[in-house]
């Protein structure tokens, strides 16, 4: 009979400790979808990215678009490797937080754009965030793009849906879907910062119509905070966009001979609308530091005020503490120590003196 703790015959121990890793989970696991499009046409077989990117060389046509959701450092690697990418683009395609940027590696263009999501709120004193934020990479070559999410707002399932319905867009390649993507995003900050401006009114007017006691600062401090993590979003993307539509720029599609000119044309349209994004971003963040400004002037005020009322009772009171001082002093000789009506006297001349200076205060506001 076994005892507790022992194996049987064939038994395997449990796996623990280093000496049993933990498989690598399959590239298709971060795989959005994976399609062939030629033409503009996505063909209607399913492929595995690497059979979709043999084909596409095989036959030397179309393209291969691949999306990716939050991969590993393992899955990326191995797409990497499929598709020839340089290692420095697959780290940053998997390390999330990085700056909006355009790299060249060879014939590879890489693009980083962050995303920007509104939070729906009901009320701002509970609010912790009211803006989140998500990465999308492109990683486009002459043959294949790959788009690669971090986050779990912006989807991207729309954008190709859109482009598969617009073959003539489409078969401009590559160049078509990162602009569609660029695209997507900044539609996107458009509608942030329009439902950032209601809220921006809001606090705008409650600020102004609240008690000086009565201001929240950390309401403003909590907008501000979101502005400037908007800007970090937003305004590092102009130089990329500029880059995509600059006629001049060394960034070239080998495979776009009559659709240059108009792909550059349809980023100068997105570069156009992150300008009025810009706009309205540095505007509420100038708002919001006036709004900064107005609360602390608020609270500083009704701090002066609070001092003088203060200081006026302070002045009123140092009258009947002379006379205490004085005449508590326990000398033997004092005029009218003795005397029987000194009291009610004292006691009189305290509050007239008293009186007056009550009236003089609140008659220049003090009280």
């Amino acid at each position: 009979m076994l005892q507790p703790g022992n194996r049987g015959p064939g038994k395997v121990p449990p796996a623990k400790g280093p000496d049993f890793p933990t498989p690598p989970v399959p590239v298709s696991q971060a795989v959005v979808d994976c399609a062939v499009y030629v033409d503009g046409v996505r063909r209607t077989e399913s492929h595995d990215f690497r059979q979709a990117l043999a084909w596409v060389r095989a036959e030397g046509r179309g393209f291969v678009w691949l999306g990716l959701h939050h991969p590993s450092d393992q899955q990326m690697t191995d797409v990497g490797e499929a598709f020839g990418l340089h290692p420095l683009m697959v780290e940053d395609a998997v390390h999330a937080h990085q700056r909006p940027k355009l790299e060249l590696y060879d014939d590879t263009r890489f693009m980083v754009l962050r995303t920007l999501t509104y939070v729906d709120h009901e009320d701002d004193d509970v609010a912790n965030d009211i803006v989140e934020t998500g990465e999308i990479m492109v990683l486009a070559g002459d043959n294949f793009v790959i788009t690669v999410r971090h986050g779990e707002h912006t989807h991207l399932a729309g954008v190709r849906r859109l482009l598969e319905h617009r073959p003539e867009q489409l078969k401009l390649g590559p160049a078509a879907v990162m602009h569609a993507v660029a695209d997507h995003v900044v539609d996107a900050y458009l509608r942030v910062v329009g439902e950032m401006e209601s809220d921006v009114d809001d606090l705008e007017e409650r600020v102004f119509d609240a008690p000086s006691g009565d201001v929240d600062i950390d309401v403003v401090y909590l907008f501000k905070r979101e502005v400037l993590e908007m800007r970090r979003a937003v305004h590092p993307l102009g130089l990329p966009l500029l880059q995509l539509s600059d006629n001049k720029s060394p960034i070239e599609w080998s495979n776009l001979t009559q659709g240059g000119k108009e792909i550059r044309r349809h980023f100068r349209d997105v570069a156009d609308h992150l300008t009025t994004v810009n706009d309205m971003v540095t505007e509420y963040d100038e708002r919001l530091t006036a709004l900064l400004n107005a609360a602390a002037t608020k609270v500083s005020i009704q701090m002066n005020t609070d001092m003088r009322k203060i200081s006026a009772w302070a002045a009123i009171a140092a009258v009947p503490t002379a006379a205490a001082g004085i005449y508590g002093m326990n000398f033997d000789h004092m005029p009218e120590l003795h005397w029987q009506y000194s009291y009610p006297v004292l006691v009189a001349l305290l509050l007239t003196v008293c009186f007056t200076l009550w009236r003089v205060f609140h008659r220049h506001d003090w009280l």
